[in-house]
């Protein structure tokens, strides 16, 4: 693993941090530091021109290949563009999932058609993806989905249920996990769908958070349609496609994550050097951990992201180290602020970023697979160890 940047990759950095200074800046200052974790709700209008504005500016999808409207950025550029846009307080991304997402699936395992079809809109900032997959009876058995799709004529008929859906109420695109073939295995029977948002057949419930927001919601399928050739795939392949939709979520961007999450530690060391607590050698040891931790994941993903080709059996910790990582920070930043940690910012729920850090990271240990699904892949997958009995 390399960790010195070249000259060039360094005159990168520059661009970018120069780039984004200049146009966080008038209309768009408001943006800085809004919309992440427990923020999603904020600034929705103002982010989706934000959108827009980094695709006229080619700073959208630029690890995707040229001939789709990327940069074909290396491994290394695409890093060093993530944490530039954290380091800067760049808002939360809507673009994240078409991007991070459904794009790479597609220019992986899509068809030409849905390629001219999806990826420009995507690329010019202009549609937003959300992920239709888990279920109330699937969510880490996924292949137990239930919601059902069936061909007529020419299109599909969508009914079911889907839930902990992020963005869906802002999206306009969904790609959704169904079951085709009630009668093929469980794994075999499901198929990859495309489904447009805003029609009718389709209910969104927003589910309200702990930080008061509503990152995701429930979607009802009542009849819902889409093209019959908004397939990824042939139909029956959806296991295969939506495990390679996964695989692109250990991406460039968990670098971005990550100084988010310095970000956030370092706010937590601002207040404690404010209030007097950096004084107590417990915190100190506290907030002398965080950082340790931080680096050794930042390595680790340095690390793990290097590897040529399929991501090696070390990847398989990524999840359930940050997540443990994040809640802990959590914790640490109430112990700090004290009995401020109590007391609102104003009403009549309006939180500071620390709190809202705090409430959020609770879930970080249960979404996206629990830490005890996590430990049971490391298990069977990474130490080969016999399986969890059926």
């Amino acid at each position: 693993m390399h960790l010195r940047f070249s000259d060039e990759d360094e005159a990168f950095r520059r661009q970018v941090a120069e780039w984004l200074a200049e146009n966080l800046a008038g209309e768009f200052s408001r943006l800085r530091g809004r919309g992440g974790p427990g923020d999603e709700n904020a600034l929705q209008g103002e982010r989706r021109a934000w959108e827009r504005h980094l695709g006229r500016a080619g700073w959208t999808c630029i690890g995707w290949p040229v001939e789709h409207g990327g940069r074909d950025a290396s491994l290394t550029r695409q890093v060093l563009f993530h944490e530039e846009y954290a380091r800067a307080g760049g808002p939360g991304r809507l673009g994240l999932i078409g991007e991070g997402l459904i794009g790479p699936t597609l220019i992986a395992l899509g068809s030409e058609e849905q390629k001219r079809r999806f990826l420009p809109e995507i690329v010019r900032g202009e549609a937003i993806w959300c992920q239709g997959y888990s279920e109330p009876g699937a969510g880490s058995d996924l292949a137990n989905v239930q919601t059902r799709a069936r061909l007529e004529g020419d299109e599909w008929v969508i009914d079911g249920q889907k839930i902990w859906t992020s963005w869906a109420q802002w999206a306009d695109w969904c790609f959704a996990l169904c079951r085709t073939d009630r009668e093929a295995p469980k794994h075999a029977g499901l198929s990859y769908l495309l489904v447009p948002m805003r029609q009718e057949g389709i209910e969104l419930r927003p589910i309200v958070q702990l930080t008061g927001d509503s990152e995701f919601s429930e979607v009802f399928f009542d009849g819902a349609r889409t093209a019959a050739g908004n397939v990824v795939g042939r139909p029956g392949e959806g296991w295969k496609v939506a495990m390679a939709t996964l695989g692109f979520e250990r991406g460039a961007m968990t670098l971005g994550q990550q100084h988010e999450f310095r970000n956030e530690l370092e706010a937590v060391i601002e207040v404690a050097r404010r209030n007097g607590r950096a004084r107590d050698p417990l915190v100190r040891q506290r907030l002398a951990d965080a950082w340790i931790g931080l680096e050794i994941m930042r390595y680790h993903a340095l690390r793990t992201l290097s590897r040529r080709g399929e991501l090696g059996r070390e990847a398989l910790v990524s999840k359930l180290y940050w997540a443990t990582w994040h809640r802990a920070l959590g914790k640490l930043a109430m112990d700090v602020l004290g009995p401020e940690s109590e007391i609102l910012e104003g009403a009549p729920y309006r939180l500071s970023r620390l709190q809202r850090l705090y409430l959020f990271s609770r879930a970080d240990t249960i979404y996206a697979g629990t830490n005890e699904i996590q430990r049971n892949i490391i298990a069977e997958r990474g130490l080969g160890l016999p399986r969890e009995p059926r």
